[in-house]
């Protein structure tokens, strides 16, 4: 039980050590590739490495923040009922944009999959790679992926997402309050709703709107995609 708890503080420590040290780093710079979830993970990575912990050991001690991270979803509906008079102002345009951003992502990923022949596994691991971590791990798991490939292809396409995003939607000449919102909102999940709210409040609850609607719409889809699967 010693052991454990020891364990346990030292992981929960390590960790939040390395996220603050990140968090320092992209404070100064300012860049989004510095965003401290990947940062961190970086470090973290580094760390483990060079005091030899076998990463079974760490994730035993560090079960507190798949615990945290398990109940995170239920605070989903926090933007969803505050930006309600919004969600239905726009609603036809909400799930208009969403679903197909949603439907086209997963068609794709199952185009892609077959084309360069992935294993049922890394296809089940890259559908869900578009929505919020805590429900891409669910999703993932239901249609038999592997976690370590869906945390890295959901961390992949956020980076990716916020980095071009922006540019992508200035060269195609988006204008739009709330389609710049929603298309960062579905692509990049929670980087993608904060760098929609640094453009101004309505992209930001767009972003917000857009992030949890994909990852409603994409666990209603999971009995349709396993007959694919």
């Amino acid at each position: 039980m010693s052991a454990f708890l020891f364990n346990s503080i030292g992981c929960t420590l390590m960790t939040l050590l390395s996220y603050l040290a990140s968090l320092q780093v992209f404070s100064k710079f300012k860049k989004s590739w510095l965003n401290p979830l990947y940062t961190g993970t970086a470090i973290l990575i580094v760390i483990l490495l060079l005091c030899n912990i076998p990463l079974s050991v760490y994730q035993k001690g560090s079960s507190l923040f798949e615990i945290l991270l398990q109940l995170s979803v239920v605070s989903f509906a926090v933007p969803l009922y505050k930006e309600w008079p919004l969600l239905k102002k726009h609603f036809k345009k909400i799930f208009s944009g969403v679903f197909s951003g949603t439907f086209l992502g997963i068609f794709s990923i199952y185009i892609m999959s077959h084309v360069f022949h992935f294993s049922q596994e890394t296809m089940a691991s890259l559908i869900p790679r578009s929505v919020t971590l805590p429900v891409a791990l669910t999703v993932s798991d239901g249609l038999g992926g592997t976690t370590a490939l869906t945390v890295f292809f959901v961390l992949f396409s956020g980076i990716f997402s916020v980095m071009l995003g922006p540019k992508l939607l200035k060269l195609l000449g988006i204008q739009s309050k709330a389609a710049k919102g929603l298309a960062m909102g579905t692509s990049a999940q929670m980087l993608g709703a904060n760098r929609s709210l640094m453009w101004g409040e309505e992209e930001g609850a767009m972003g917000c709107i857009a992030m949890t609607t994909s990852a409603i719409l994409l666990s209603l889809f999971i009995p349709v995609l396993l007959l694919f699967l």
